[in-house]
């Protein structure tokens, strides 16, 4: 069986970094972007199984790149953590309203990130 596909979305390359050694150890294939724009371009080639996606980006911002994935039959199977800043009860409901599975705040802890992931992928 082939592992399970990750698309990592957020404009902080700190972030981006823990995220990616956080799940390659698990064995995830791991693909990941600075910005939303590039986000859908990696969206079609990669189809990844799950992403994990910042709201706060240059371009395209993540209530509208997940909208864009709710959207995209071809990515019917694809789930979607948000892992953002915006902690407010109006931008919760906006990430659950624009398809998100699940809205984690930052700053966040690696095991409940790791969690959430095993959970939507298992």
């Amino acid at each position: 069986m082939a592992n399970k596909k990750v698309l990592i979305v957020d404009d902080e390359p700190n972030i981006v970094l823990a995220l990616r050694m956080l799940l390659e150890d698990e064995g995830y294939d791991i693909e990941y972007c600075y910005d939303g724009i590039t986000g859908i371009e990696n969206l079609d080639g990669f189809r990844p199984d799950l992403v994990l996606l910042d709201v706060m980006m240059p371009g395209i911002d993540g209530f509208t790149l997940a909208k864009y994935i709710r959207g995209k039959n071809h990515l019917d199977h694809t789930n979607i953590i948000f892992l953002t800043a915006k902690g407010t009860k109006d931008d919760k409901m906006e990430g659950y309203d624009s398809g998100a599975e699940y809205y984690i705040v930052k700053p966040f802890d690696n095991d409940a990130v790791l969690e959430k992931v095993k959970e939507l992928l298992s």
